[in-house]
């Protein structure tokens, strides 16, 4: 044998060798699920490979519907796999759903798998109720505060049980909608109680007229019941509310008052500057006097007899305001 040939067969022979190793990983998943009566053809098993898709996956999940009484071919498995879903939840999903005698049908569980929500948790919650507590003390909220009429605050804590409806899972509101939804009509109910001993003593009444407001409609759950798990007092609102009414007025009368002293003040400080102006007047029309005395005299109208006349005049009414201001004031009597 040539070169030529010992290097050709010595290929071919590993590309065989290579092609069995390829090949024999692929026959424990043929025969297990052969052995398992899922049974996948071994050509679909190496064709899996090509497409991406793990074939233990898809065998194992394949037995496990099998072993339920379920024949789920391959290729609804691969196709949901390759688009993204999680087959193992749909699979035990499915199972569940059938041994709880619930319908479930394999696209409708697909495309809640692939629409982010967790079938499996779906349908374990849509046999086995869960419970919500309201308000979620996850997000700081402890109780659902609320005020009566006769303005006493109310402090309540519910629990809803809630099952999973597989029929309004996709599309439908989550648990937010419902905690907030039975939170107001938790508040929506006291607030319209006469008083608040009329909520202590029924708290049923409560969980009896929020249920009936069908408060599930557009979820995907079914609102079971809605239980009041605690109610507390807490404070006067009403008081309270009449007391910041009261500062606000007080406050409010407060700044009316100053607002009219304040007036007052500017228009006494008008008046003030009023007078003061009618005296300047008065003082310039006193000084002409002087000038009309003057001219008086220059022209002949007036005489020095006329002048001494005036004074005395003046001097006799000085002397009078004198004597009358002396009568006004007190007098004290000495010993």
């Amino acid at each position: 044998m040539t070169t030529f040939e010992i290097i050709a067969i010595s290929v071919g022979g590993f590309l065989v060798l290579m092609i069995l190793l390829f090949l024999f990983q692929f026959v424990g998943l043929y025969l297990q699920a052969w052995v398992s009566g899922a049974k996948v053809r071994f050509v679909d098993l190496v064709m899996m490979r090509f497409r991406k898709v793990k074939p233990r996956a898809i065998v194992e999940n394949r037995i496990t519907a099998k072993k339920a009484g379920l024949d789920i071919p391959t290729d609804m498995l691969e196709s949901h796999y390759l688009a993204g879903g999680r087959i193992t939840n749909v699979v035990r999903s499915i199972i569940a759903a059938d041994k709880a005698h619930i319908e479930l049908p394999w696209e409708v569980a697909t495309a809640i798998d692939l629409a982010g929500r967790d079938i499996l948790d779906a349908v374990r919650t849509s046999v086995n109720p869960k419970v919500i507590d309201c308000p979620d003390q996850a997000h700081g909220r402890l109780t659902i505060d609320a005020v009566a009429k006769d303005g006493i605050q109310l402090k309540a804590r519910a629990r809803v049980t809630v099952r999973t409806n597989i029929a309004r899972l996709v599309g439908g509101a989550t648990e937010e909608t419902i905690i907030a939804r039975v939170g107001e009509g938790i508040v929506s109910t006291i607030g319209s109680a006469a008083n608040h001993l009329a909520v202590l003593e029924n708290p049923d009444e409560i969980s009896r007229t929020v249920l009936e407001k069908g408060l599930d409609a557009g979820t995907a759950y079914e609102i079971l019941s809605i239980d009041i798990a605690d109610m507390d007092v807490g404070e006067n609102i009403g008081a309270k509310l009449q007391t910041h009414q009261a500062s606000a007025d007080e406050k409010k009368f407060q700044a009316q008052a100053e607002k009219r002293r304040a007036m007052a003040v500017a228009l006494e400080a008008e008046m003030k500057a009023e007078a003061q102006k009618n005296r300047a007047v008065v003082i310039l029309a006193e000084a002409e006097i002087p000038k009309a005395m003057a001219e008086a005299f220059r022209g002949g109208n007036f005489g020095i007899m006329d002048y001494y006349r005036m004074k005395n005049v003046m001097a006799d009414t000085s002397m009078r305001s004198s004597i009358a201001n002396d009568d006004d004031a007190p007098t004290t009597k000495g010993k």
